[in-house]
């Protein structure tokens, strides 16, 4: 019987230290500023590959042009 005792606390506290482990970890991936972090990095990558930088350089540039065209066609 106190073997079946000693292995039952053994157990629990095995089952304690997944679950602290397990919320640590939980607590470090929902932490909003990480989480911010590396969105803000992953959308900077994105934004410097140069088919995207390029092509936002060229809208940009239209929506510049077209915007000076309407107003000096007034």
């Amino acid at each position: 019987m106190a073997k079946d005792t000693e292995s039952i606390e053994r157990e629990i506290e095995a089952a304690r230290n997944r679950l602290a482990s397990t919320l640590d970890e939980l607590a470090v991936r929902a932490d909003p500023q990480r989480i911010a972090n590396n969105t803000k990095n992953a959308i900077l990558t994105k934004l410097n590959e140069p088919k995207i930088k390029y092509s936002l350089i060229g809208a940009g540039a239209l929506v510049v042009g077209l915007t000076l065209i309407k107003v000096f066609r007034r």
